[in-house]
């Protein structure tokens, strides 16, 4: 992910006092600050939603599984009185995130509702940006996954309602692999003979940092502990970057991985010549479309040595309320619909995305075309988010960066542990 410092980075937007008059509820009085965005950010009520009327505007990434399609006509269609409406914003994830930014600081009113990924909540709300939540998702959140509701948090409040979440998984090829049960096991078996290898997202990006993170938070690491001081410099650190550089080494994992993001792993992977992919979900449905299909498995990802509790990263998009919307009621109203146990039950069965509610994973229509449910339940409910901030762009690129170092051969992990630590550092007091 590219490095990138919103102008406003010091300042938040000033509250809307119009939204008031739209069921907006003010919380908080006094001075604004960088650190703390809810002493004045307004609050959505959730009784609003009752009698909202009107046009409503989503504005995300590419909707390549029709998800925002289907959940859009769905809506109309049960709301006669309120007409919803998805605009894509961005081919990518960092351009859709850079024209939501944007459409923010200008104080746009073109969006009521952007979806947000799971690592720009933290950024997004010191900035003024979003309507707080808390509310709302306090009023459904026995209905959601707990570790979902956790990537929708910042300085102890809510300020995004969780949409479909995600979470890696392995997959396996069954007559040449076995069921790994540790990431040590799974690389002594990838290395034993040709066709066994792994392929993941070692590109220098975004992927190759949830691939880190995967082993270190399995590890029993973290990057930044619940004070959010920096903790990644460590001897467990280094043991997780020379384990996966090791990997490439010794042929568990091709070396072609340090080019791959997620559809070249999958590619790589439908050729058959690989026993062992870490991918997302949707691979699961892609994957029954080809030669492979009834030759693979999947698992939850893997303890690092069973040592630690297993640990996925999770991913995933939330509805985030623009604080600047002209229709906040009729958001609310988006929001409770979409989040209903009934549609979450469509955003899997017809979309092949991961269910922010639990009772999903366990439905009969559900597990007729996501057999792999209860495997990825898992995954979601031990996936820890990643580190909270609102210059997570700068940690994201210090970590990829400096374990592509590793892998690529240009670094050792001592050199570029230290130099991670340090450039995280430097990015939190930029802010």
């Amino acid at each position: 992910m590219k490095a990138f410092m919103p102008a406003g980075r010091r300042r938040l937007a000033k509250s809307v006092v119009a939204t008031v008059a739209l069921g907006i509820l003010l919380t908080g009085c006094g001075g604004t600050s960088a650190t703390t965005p809810s002493s004045s950010a307004a609050a959505v009520d959730p009784a609003s939603a009752e009698g909202a009327k009107g046009n409503i505007s989503i504005c995300g990434g590419k909707d390549a599984s029709g998800i925002h399609k289907n959940t859009t006509a769905a809506f109309n269609k049960a709301h006669p009185g309120m007409t919803a409406k998805y605009t894509e914003i961005g081919s990518t994830t960092d351009e859709a995130r850079t024209q939501a930014v944007q459409r923010l600081e200008g104080k746009s009113t073109e969006c009521d509702i952007f979806m947000t990924d799971v690592i720009w909540t933290a950024e997004f709300a010191s900035q003024g940006w979003l309507l707080d939540q808390t509310m709302l998702v306090e009023g459904i959140k026995d209905r959601l996954i707990p570790s979902t509701v956790k990537a929708v948090e910042y300085q102890d409040k809510y300020w995004a309602t969780p949409f479909y979440t995600n979470a890696g998984l392995v997959y396996y090829l069954k007559d040449k692999v076995a069921k790994p049960k540790t990431w040590q096991q799974l690389y002594q078996e990838a290395a034993k003979a040709p066709g066994n290898g792994l392929v993941y997202q070692g590109k220098q990006y975004e992927g190759l940092t949830v691939n880190f993170l995967e082993l270190l938070y399995s590890a029993g690491g973290e990057v930044l502990n619940d004070k959010g001081e920096v903790v990644v410099d460590n001897d467990t650190t280094r043991k997780v970057i020379n384990f996966m550089a090791d990997g490439i080494k010794n042929g568990s994992a091709d070396k072609a991985v340090l080019t791959y993001n997620e559809d070249p792993t999958r590619l790589a992977y439908e050729s058959g010549n690989f026993g062992y992919q870490r991918n997302w979900p949707h691979v699961y449905r892609l994957l029954n479309a080809t030669k492979l299909a009834g030759k693979f498995d999947v698992a939850p990802l893997p303890s690092f040595d069973g040592s630690a509790k297993a640990s996925g990263v999770l991913g995933g998009w939330n509805f985030s309320i623009s604080a600047f919307s002209t229709n906040p009621a009729a958001a609310v109203a988006y929001i409770n619909f979409a989040t209903t146990p009934d549609w979450q039950k469509h955003v899997a069965m017809d979309n092949s995305q991961a269910p922010v509610n639990e009772a999903a994973y366990s439905a009969p229509e559900v597990l007729a075309k996501m057999p792999f449910a209860q495997q990825l339940l898992d995954s979601v409910k031990g996936a820890k988010p990643r580190p909270v901030s609102p210059v997570y762009p700068q940690i994201s690129q210090a970590i990829n960066k400096n374990v592509y170092s590793v892998l690529s051969g240009t670094a050792t992990a001592d050199e570029a542990v230290k130099k991670m630590a340090e450039e995280i550092e430097t990015a939190k007091a930029s802010f």
